[in-house]
């Protein structure tokens, strides 16, 4: 038998009471943040793996945490899931004035940008960076702050145009690193890293997945050199730097 939404609210509700679930209970919106943002992370993964049942999982599982934080708040009487989802679908509404007014959208693009601009008509302050969450991930935080200063023209118009800043501030890390000022590396090392976000933004690429390509890709090219000391009786830990430098330099030619 399907199960219906609100069954799942009711659920919910039972894990709460006296007859439910004694670790549901003691939970409130600051302790189930964790899991909030791990169901998040969750769902990615499957959606990368591209797994449909790990996806639906995921899914049903982020989809829970909405209903479970919104049951808590309700035992409080703050708010309740009815009025999370009535403000949902009204903000959805009313930031697309493309679709269901006047306006007219012909592309994505332009589309992205009634948004955009209805969201800042929303907003009591206009000062739009502080809007972004400081608990992002530091690469999607960073694209965020790339793109939404973006909307009001401070941006570089191309990817060429944003590789001189980042020979700039790698040559402003050298200095500090040369002057073993800590301070200053750290200062320079960010700003490098924003540089580079910002350029990999212009370059149209998804910097999470793009990040974790690199470290995934780190990670099986050890491997494969933990392998090869193997096949010689070493352990990786025995070997000089030199020989390990010749078993990940034979590794990576046998990729090409």
């Amino acid at each position: 038998m399907k199960k219906s939404f609100d069954d799942l609210v009711e659920l919910a509700s039972y894990l709460r009471s006296p007859e439910g679930c004694p670790w549901d209970r003691e939970q409130s919106l600051d302790s189930v943040t964790p899991y909030i943002i791990e169901e998040a992370y969750e769902v990615v993964q499957a959606i990368e793996l591209k797994d449909k049942d790990e996806i639906i999982e995921e899914l049903g599982d982020l989809f829970f945490q909405v209903i479970f934080a919104s049951q808590m708040a309700s035992e409080d009487r703050e708010f309740d899931i009815n009025e999370v989802i009535d403000r949902l679908h009204n903000k959805l509404v009313r930031r697309h004035p493309h679709v269901f007014g006047d306006e007219k959208a012909k592309n994505a693009e332009e589309a992205i940008k009634t948004w955009h601009r209805q969201k800042l008509k929303e907003k009591s302050r206009k000062r739009r960076l502080l809007e972004i969450p400081r608990t992002m991930p530091s690469l999607l935080r960073a694209h965020r702050v790339g793109e939404k200063a973006s909307q009001v023209g401070f941006d570089w118009k191309s990817a060429e145009e944003v590789l001189p800043k980042v020979k700039e501030e790698l040559s402003e890390l050298e200095a500090e690193i040369k002057n073993n000022n800590k301070p200053g590396i750290e200062k320079e090392f960010g700003d490098l890293i924003f540089s580079l976000v910002n350029l990999g933004r212009h370059l149209k690429l998804d910097l999470e997945k793009t990040a974790h390509r690199g470290i995934d890709g780190f990670i099986n090219r050890f491997s494969k050199v933990e392998d090869k000391a193997e096949e010689l009786g070493k352990e990786l830990s025995g070997l000089t730097i030199e020989e390990m430098d010749e078993l990940w330099d034979l590794v990576k030619s046998e990729e090409d």
